[in-house]
């Protein structure tokens, strides 16, 4: 039985299942009838998507400095968007919003996030109904550019209180604000531009079409059927 597994197909195995038409039309059909099935049966869910354009003002941050410090400031200041989009206070105000679900439910895969880190940044969401995909995704991308919005404020209050500070050192008030400041900070350059690109108007997709199904059925049942013919069939001429 061992030696039968591991013969290999002769060429003549192979030669007559390519030339089998049949069997690939026959298990083309039904591998796509199984994957069709499978799609009414357990319909995938929907995915809406919504946009926030992102302008990191670079020219302005780094106006002297070479190429590659600003590609390591660009990927920086990305990873701290990328936190905040993730953080509990933002993930919170989303669950509270759309209801009946929670931030792990929302880090567990509902919520994806697609950043081209200098542009558009894609804010994904996924459910069984697309009025709670599209919900969902818009709650998201105005929760991150909420969050955005205040860091930025925070940094130009920050940045002028620490000025004010260097002119009175000895300022309890000025120190006690800068403190304060400092502590509500989330790290973003005052020099960021945010805004909401689409939050409506999501027309969500399922996350893979009857099509691609049908495909998939199709050529899975016809791979499969394929070895096993050439794994039993080598068998026996062995």
């Amino acid at each position: 039985m061992k030696k039968r597994l591991f013969a290999p197909p002769a060429a003549e195995d192979l030669i007559q299942l390519l030339q089998a038409w049949r069997f690939w039309v026959l298990s083309g059909l039904v591998g796509a009838l199984i994957g069709g099935l499978v799609y009414l049966v357990a319909p995938p869910d929907f995915l809406a998507r919504a946009t926030v354009v992102v302008d990191f003002n670079m020219e302005q941050a780094w106006p002297q400095n070479s190429d590659r410090q600003l590609f390591y400031y660009l990927e920086r200041e990305a990873r701290k968007l990328e936190e905040v989009a993730w953080a509990d206070a933002t993930l919170v105000q989303v669950a509270e919003e759309a209801g009946g679900v929670t931030v792990a439910d929302l880090r567990g895969g509902i919520l994806e996030l697609s950043e081209p880190t200098d542009g558009g940044w894609h804010f994904y969401a996924s459910a069984a109904d697309p009025a709670r995909a599209e919900r969902l995704a818009s709650a998201w991308a105005q929760a991150f550019t909420a969050r955005v919005r205040e860091g930025i404020q925070t940094a130009v209050a920050l940045d002028a209180a620490r000025k004010a500070l260097e002119a009175s050192p000895t300022d309890e008030t000025l120190l006690s604000r800068v403190r304060e400041l400092e502590a509500a900070s989330l790290g973003i350059t005052p020099e960021l531009q945010i805004s909401p690109s689409q939050l409506a108007n999501l027309n969500p997709q399922r996350r893979v079409s009857l099509a691609n199904s049908l495909f998939a059925g199709a050529a899975i049942l016809m791979t499969l059927a394929a070895l096993v013919i050439l794994l039993f069939g080598a068998g026996k001429r062995a």
